[in-house]
């Protein structure tokens, strides 16, 4: 990742090693759909940590090679076994920092940080750093969530609080949960153009039952009970009420709840330029194949693009047919 490693909130302990895998296989296609990086393009991804996004990268555009970077060895030494495992060889890794990568300006055509900025105490100065190693017409991807987004049913007081644990925990450790609505206003911060931000909605209810348990209890829930020691410790909650808390959590997994959660994908350029080589594919639909019962799809519906211009934009995970604005 970057700075001290100790920054990162989730820990390096084998369950969240599990975790991010777990997120990874969940979200692929929310991630990764509309970013194409064509043969013989030079990709950094920094802050690949346990390789879980580097496997979709690596194996989603073979023809490209992939530069991988964190400043854990540990999770750099997860990360090659995982790939090796995936049997992709177009995948270079290297331990550095995100504030002294040892790169010369413009080796890169593009850039691809997932999960990362949320955990640095400046973001827009490590874009800024960034910047530079792009070539002419190159591009820098950026995806992050935000904990604000969160939404469940039956609704929890207990839940909400501990959720709020998991974004006070990472103030204090110098990251923002909250980052992926400010990724406009920090890619434009950090002098890149052509900014464009898509939000990207998870929705789950009882019709999507493997998207349930991949998504609501395997990465959120899992992640904000991954805090529960160091929350108690530091005294922002009482160990029942974070038990009663993670219990409504998972409770919004069952057929007859609902969880809502939304990711930022923003793609900007170190100049003005068309992004020839990685786009957001808005508009474009999605319905690629899953495990059993966690399938995704994207909907494209153009009452979406007609009666609400406004949110033509947002690519969803549904539980069903399409959305309808009303």
């Amino acid at each position: 990742m970057s700075g001290a490693a100790g920054r990162y909130v989730h820990g390096y302990r084998s369950a969240e090693a599990r975790r991010l895998r777990d997120q990874a296989a969940a979200l692929e296609e929310l991630i990764h759909a509309g970013t194409v990086y064509t043969a013989g393009s030079a990709v950094l991804e920094v802050g690949c940590g346990v390789g879980a996004q580097t496997v979709a990268l690596a194996g989603r555009h073979p023809a490209a090679r992939i530069t991988a970077v964190d400043i854990s060895a540990v999770s750099l030494a997860q990360a090659r076994a995982r790939v090796a495992a995936a049997g992709l060889g177009n995948v270079e890794f290297l331990q550095a920092d995100i504030h002294a990568l040892p790169f010369a300006a413009a080796s890169f055509d593009h850039i691809f940080v997932c999960f990362v900025l949320e955990h640095l105490p400046d973001p827009a100065f490590a874009l800024s750093l960034l910047k530079p190693l792009l070539r002419p017409r190159g591009t820098i991807t950026v995806v992050e969530g935000d904990h604000g987004s969160a939404y469940f049913h039956p609704d929890s007081e207990a839940g909400r609080a501990v959720i709020a644990c998991q974004v006070e925990l990472q103030r204090r450790r110098g990251g923002d949960a909250l980052l992926g609505r400010r990724l406009y206003p920090l890619l434009r911060q950090a002098g890149l153009a052509g900014v464009s931000v898509e939000p990207r909605l998870v929705y789950v209810d009882g019709s999507r039952p493997g998207l349930a348990e991949a998504f609501t209890r395997n990465t959120f829930a899992a992640m904000v009970a991954g805090i529960g020691e160091a929350a108690i410790a530091e005294g922002l909650i009482e160990p029942e009420r974070f038990a009663a808390g993670i219990e409504a959590l998972c409770r919004a997994c069952e057929p007859d709840a609902v969880f809502c959660y939304t990711f930022f994908k923003a793609v900007a350029a170190c100049a003005d330029a068309d992004h020839d080589g990685a786009r957001l594919a808005v508009g474009a639909g999605i319905d690629a194949p899953q495990a059993p019962g966690s399938r995704l799809r994207a909907s494209t519906d153009p009452a979406i693009r007609h009666a609400c211009p406004r949110m033509h934009r947002i690519r969803r995970i549904t539980a069903g047919a399409p959305a309808r604005c009303r």
